[in-house]
């Protein structure tokens, strides 16, 4: 077996700012009047709240050629034309996702899986946090862990093997770096499922998530508000605003939201804040300037979980249903034989009554979009992204055989980020032997400083499993560790269409990454083979095809690769580690169909994952060398409106994620599955609106999710569970508030039947699980003038 040390890869950063984004312009009328249809224009147009697709086939053929013939006609002064935005499909494969390519590409024009939930679903679906966002989005799992807030499961990969971005940024890894996060700040969440080192970099094995802030948009300024509150006691509050201006050209938008969402173990709570503004300037038709700024802070008491019990120990108050298996405690080891929730559990919190998670965010980003040429485009922005983060908390709970009682551990840890950076793309449009192109030619480049200060020392205790007395946090000593990363990258991507329907899209990325770590005990004096420096320079890409077989249908296939840092995540890297790269590949084809006049959508994708040389969690902050790691699977989404007021939606993820090549002395995990990744995942939905005066809607929403297990060994099982939620929503007539354009009331009963549950489980910290919310009810408010 080979070990090395984790030094504990929970704790996550605070980030600083950034500045950037662009606009789009319109191409010469004699490519868009080719014989082939083109590639959607660039155009330097009015912001608008989220890109959509137009419509596809002959009929938008001559619509672009038409708009390309007034185009060509109008004086260099006339205002540009804004398209006009395609309604909404079922599935929404008319929006642009910028996470999955560059090249300003609809869903349904990328050869890869992509998903974009809108802000709108987002709100009729109740979703409150990114976490609840990503457990209604196809074959994703996702925990509140506080260990690492929004840890998400995809494919088959967890934790830094996904990329999370804010507005296409990275900001490290995932389980490093990402907190809870309310969703009503964001106009979208986009998944990229696969290998997609290609746009975000190194770490991106199993896919990225994107999370997209709201956008100015140019027309009449529009405000809206939301307020709900639950059964729990817990409130959220937003306001936002956006429009244009008294200014000519420049457009805004502005969002604030409070949240305190109670849990449902005793004295645990997230309070957050997020304040987010966006100016758009069209300081003309081929020059675009915008700026952005953001806040975020959130605090909580935290939630660990509960422990692994002995059913001989908990006798009539152990559950069955929410796991099962025998295992040795990882903590003490102690032999616990057959385990169990014990139901007297299902609401104490072991943490210290002095524990805090804290994080305050600062974000900046700027840019411009000019039109260098009819058919040349240059888009920059820059960033800055600053944050500090806190954890001091009792985080181990591990029953103890020999004792009977819990045996806890405190840990604390600190993060200090600074992050600055600059994308900058060059778009060119031209015709490459008669068929119409675009490339993409992107520079960028980062520069972070991580400071890491933690404990040197973790006191400890015993309490009994019930009625614990919490205490407090004790002694606390510190060390420190630090990080500095360099990253440059060099990438281009190009869609070449051979004919009306068929196209071939491919990308390269070269990437530099440079680290230079240092680690220091309690005295300040670096520890052995500290500081030490690493540098990596991974190639990754992408290359498929979309066929249009008929107007609506298209085919799809894709070759692509991704690469991440092997042992550990690059924060924490020792000079004992491997400091090698992973290497990943995937194999994907898939449809996607939109027909029934828009009224009716699916999508199907199967999948094969290879990821080289991997390391996992092998509890007790130790990793060991696993080998490969292998992903195959299925995916098939679909959503249809038969009749007006009827909407039906569904999706279903199978998933066959296995370690080969993973031995050690004395046994083999080969064969076994990841930690936290369930072989099937399915979610559905219906929804019956009555158009009455006062127009009413009653939906319903399941969720299941297969088994799944806590570590590598996969002696634990966290049972397989369904959840069913149920709303009713009111309209409420412009007659009876004046002052308002929309009303509307909605109560909303989350996991209906009451179900008992095991929502995740820490690899790092096998001995205890962490169990999802009861039922709970909710009334909401929202409304828009």
């Amino acid at each position: 077996m080979f070990s090395v040390q984790a030094t504990r890869p929970r704790k996550f950063l605070l980030a600083s700012a950034a500045l950037t984004s662009f606009a789009v312009l319109d191409l010469p009328a004699a490519l868009a009047q080719q014989a082939r249809e083109p590639l959607p224009p660039v155009e330097v147009s009015p912001s608008q709240s989220r890109k959509q697709a137009r419509p596809a086939g002959r009929d938008a053929q001559s619509q672009r050629r038409a708009a390309a013939r007034r185009t060509a006609t109008a004086s260099a002064a006339s205002k540009p034309i804004a398209p006009t935005a395609a309604a909404q499909t079922p599935l929404n494969t008319n929006a642009v996702a910028e996470s999955a390519s560059r090249l300003g590409l609809t869903v349904r024009e990328i050869p890869a899986t992509v998903e974009v939930i809108s802000a709108e679903t987002m709100r009729e679906q109740g979703y409150r946090t990114v976490s609840e966002v990503a457990q209604g989005a196809v074959g994703v799992t996702s925990g509140d862990n506080p260990a690492e807030p929004a840890a998400f499961s995809m494919r088959g990969f967890t934790n830094s093997q996904i990329n999370t971005l804010y507005n296409g940024i990275k900001i490290g890894p995932q389980n490093m770096t990402s907190r809870v996060m309310d969703t009503a700040n964001l106009e979208a969440v986009e998944f990229l499922k696969g290998p997609a080192s290609l746009i975000s970099g190194e770490g991106a094995a199993g896919g990225a998530i994107n999370f997209v802030t709201k956008q100015p948009h140019t027309g009449a300024i529009r405000n809206e508000a939301d307020f709900s509150w639950d059964s729990l006691n817990s409130f959220r509050a937003h306001y936002g605003s956006g429009g244009s201006t008294n200014v000519q050209g420049l457009d805004y938008r502005f969002d604030v939201s409070r949240s305190s969402l109670n849990g449902f173990a005793d004295d645990t709570n997230t309070k957050t804040l997020d304040v987010s503004g966006q100016l758009n300037y069209r300081i003309s038709d081929s020059l675009k300037i915008w700026g952005a700024i953001e806040y975020r802070e959130d605090r909580s008491k935290a939630y660990w979980g509960v422990p692994l019990v002995p059913i001989a120990f908990s006798g009539s108050h152990a559950t069955t249903g929410i796991v099962s298996g025998n295992y040795v405690s990882n903590y003490n080891k102690t032999n616990l034989g057959a385990v169990t929730i014990d139901d007297r559990t299902f609401n104490t919190n072991y943490n210290v009554l002095d524990n805090r998670n804290v994080a305050q965010e600062v974000w900046l980003r700027g840019g411009f979009e000019l039109k260098l040429a009819p058919d040349l485009t240059l888009k920059s922005q820059a960033y800055g992204y600053g944050a500090e983060r806190s954890w001091f908390n009792n985080e181990v709970e591990a029953f103890n055989s020999g004792t009977n009682m819990v045996d806890r551990e405190r840990f604390y840890v600190a993060h200090s980020q600074r992050l600055v950076g600059n994308i900058t793309d060059l778009i060119w449009d031209a015709s490459i032997a008669g068929f119409d192109n675009r490339l993409v030619t992107t520079l960028s480049s980062s520069y972070l400083d991580f400071i890491r200060p933690g404990a040197a020392n973790f006191p400890g205790d015993s309490v009994p499993l019930v009625d614990p007395p919490r205490g407090y946090y004790g002694l606390l000593t510190t060390k420190q560790q630090t990080a500095r990363i360099d990253n440059e990258a060099l990438s281009f991507e190009d869609r070449l269409k051979l004919t009306r329907s068929f196209a071939l899209v491919g990308g390269l990325r070269v990437e530099h990454i440079g680290l230079d770590r240092n680690s220091t005990d309690k005295a300040g004096l670096e520890n052995a083979n500290f500081p030490f420096s690493k540098s990596w320079v991974p190639t990754t890409g992408r290359i498929g095809y979309t066929w249009d077989a008929v107007p609506g249908l298209t085919f799809f296939s894709q070759y692509a690769t991704g690469a991440d840092i092997a042992a550990n995540n690059i924060f924490l890297l020792n000079p004992t580690d491997p400091l090698n790269l992973t290497s990943a590949r995937t194999y994907e084809t898939g449809v996607k169909h939109l027909f029934w006049d828009n009224r009716a959508e699916w999508s199907f994708s199967a999948y094969d994952i290879l990821r080289k040389n991997v390391y996992a969690a092998a509890g007790g902050m130790q990793l060991n060398l696993a080998g490969r790691q292998e992903s195959k699977g299925v995916e098939l989404a679909a959503s249809v409106r038969p009749i007006e007021p009827l909407r039906l939606w569904g999706n279903i993820a199978y998933v066959d994620a296995r370690y080969a090549d993973y031995n050690f002395v004395g046994g083999s995990f080969s064969g076994n599955t990841p930690p936290n990744v369930p072989r099937i995942v399915a979610n559905a939905g219906a929804s019956y609106r009555f158009f009455t005066p006062w127009a009413v809607e009653l939906g319903i929403t399941g969720r299941h999710v297969g088994d799944r297990y806590n570590t590598d060994a996969n002696v634990v099982t966290l049972k397989a569970y369904t959840l069913a939620d149920v709303y009713a929503f009111v309209d409420i007539p412009k007659t009876v508030f004046n002052a308002v354009d929309q009303a509307r009331l909605t109560f909303r009963v989350r996991n209906i039947a009451d179900k008992r549950y095991a929502i995740w489980g820490d690899p790092f910290y096998p001995d205890q699980i962490l169990l999802g919310a009861p039922r709970t009810y909710e009334i909401s408010a929202a409304f828009k003038w």
